[in-house]
């Protein structure tokens, strides 16, 4: 009915076709992990800053400080996880 060869062939595309997908959806959860990562680090700086200048009263220092530091540690996730993919 089949031969092997086209029993072969069939299961080499679907192991192509598995191993593309694959490689675009880790590709994806990367991309999707590196934005959520950075948008953490920048948020949590803003918040933090406003926080201290409403508590101690020194609008805009604290919220100028901690938005800069969330930017910085936004680099070092970035290339904290470019060193990781090699």
């Amino acid at each position: 009915m089949y031969s092997d060869d086209s029993m072969r062939e069939t299961k080499k595309k679907k192991e192509t076709k598995t191993g593309t997908s694959r490689k675009f959806f880790v590709a994806l959860s990367l991309v999707s992990q590196l934005g959520l990562r950075i948008a953490a680090c920048i948020i949590i700086g803003v918040f933090s800053g406003k926080y201290l200048d409403t508590l101690c009263n020194s609008k805009p220092w604290f919220l100028l400080l901690f938005s800069g530091l969330g930017v910085i540690a936004a680099f070092q996730v970035i290339f904290s996880l470019a060193k990781e993919l090699g």
